[in-house]
């Protein structure tokens, strides 16, 4: 991706032509080899980093007049700090090997009009001294440019997790295969969140075509013409959501037939109300070893209300036993009323349910904070409480 986007933008690719060393990563600009003077009046070198500004595939003027640094304060050639830059010293790790100790702020009266005037601005102001001591230090290094080999799972970089400095905590999630098992209203939703993840192949089981009651309770708005293709679910949904996140796969259903597509899965997410095709995965997933999520909804009409109850069950191989020994996940046909099983148009709640199953996967591979570290919890509509059960 990264000699991708300089090629497309003319201001990186004018950068890395005139010498600089330039890299992109996780939608951040770096010019490494900058020259500098530190405070014992020696020349040293460290990388200048800038947030990118994007417009899909190629940048657009920059947000920020603030770039940052991992060396030292740049200091003149005698030692003192430049001051007329100086804004703030902090450490901040920003993504894998990309630790800044200083950030500068330089505006011009109508800002930076591209990336090339931003960095070659500050290269010029942090380099001048290192060059007044030695003429021949240069951050024009023209480097050897290697091919790009694109692993990214996203056709376009993540800026919303670079402008919250949180790629550090997106890494986490740079796990191999995760199974969405149901594309109804929840599992739709948990594709939804799922697929903006760095997750590096989605793979999906739904046989039911996508009708008009499906797009009442789903992310999205088809329109009618989509609508009357009745593509099946899986099919549906790989193909909108192939826009953003490579590596979608659909399947059908899930049968005694196929369950061995299971294999080789690293999380998986159950969405589905088929009680029969429930147990099969369960028991499959539980010999094979590996986590997962199964959510559920009941909701009932009473006295021209809806009252209902949304239930997240995780089973790890650190804890299982609640599953069966405390019947927290329904493994057989039951009775009773159930609307949602009549399609009730209730998005929001299949958008919940999805929400507080994706945020329970992240908690377990370290993106969020996990105090309670519950296996059960539910979420009662009439009451807006929520239980935790079944604690490690």
């Amino acid at each position: 991706m990264s000699q991708q986007l300089i090629n497309r933008s003319p201001d990186l690719k004018r950068l890395r032509d005139e010498g600089y060393d330039v890299e992109v990563r996780s939608n951040y600009l770096l010019i490494k080899h900058v020259p500098y003077v530190n405070a014992k009046k020696e020349i040293d070198f460290a990388i200048l980093v800038s947030e990118l500004s994007m417009a899909g595939d190629v940048t657009t003027r920059p947000s920020t007049h603030v770039a940052s640094f991992t060396g030292d304060h740049p200091c003149n050639n005698d030692g003192s700090e430049i001051v007329k830059i100086k804004y703030q010293s902090e450490d901040k790790t920003l993504d894998r090997d990309l630790v800044i100790h200083h950030s500068f702020s330089s505006k011009p009266p109508d800002g930076y009009i591209d990336y090339y005037h931003k960095m070659t601005t500050y290269v010029a102001i942090i380099s001048s001294p290192a060059q007044s001591i030695d003429p021949n230090v240069t951050a024009r290094t023209f480097p050897v440019i290697e091919s790009d080999i694109d692993e990214s799972p996203f056709n376009y970089i993540d800026t919303a997790s670079s402008r919250a400095q949180i790629n550090v905590v997106t890494r986490k999630l740079e796990i191999g295969r995760v199974g969405i098992v149901g594309l109804g209203g929840t599992g739709s939703y948990v594709l939804d969140l799922v697929a903006k993840t760095s997750v590096k192949e989605i793979v999906l089981f739904d046989g039911d075509k996508f009708l008009q009651h499906n797009a009442f309770r789903s992310p999205g708005a088809p329109s009618v013409e989509v609508l009357r293709q009745a593509s099946k679910k899986a099919i549906y949904f790989k193909d909108l959501y192939s826009k953003m996140h490579r590596n979608i796969v659909a399947n059908d259903y899930i049968d005694a037939s196929n369950v061995h597509q299971l294999q080789g899965m690293d999380f998986v997410f159950l969405c589905l109300d088929r009680a029969e095709a429930r147990t099969l995965i369960v028991e499959t997933l539980e010999h094979l070893d590996i986590p997962f999520i199964d959510v559920g909804m009941g909701v009932e009409l009473v006295d021209e209300m809806l009252h209902g109850v949304l239930r997240i069950t995780t089973s790890t191989a650190k804890k299982r036993e609640h599953v069966r020994g405390k019947n927290r996940i329904p493994l057989s046909e039951g009775g009773g009323n159930n609307d949602y099983s009549r399609n009730i148009q209730i998005a929001e709640l299949n958008a919940l349910n999805a929400a507080l199953a994706v945020i329970k996967w992240k908690k377990l591979f370290g993106y969020y904070s996990d105090l309670e570290k519950e296996n059960f919890s539910t979420y009662t509509i009439d009451g807006n409480s929520l239980i935790n059960e079944d604690q490690l």
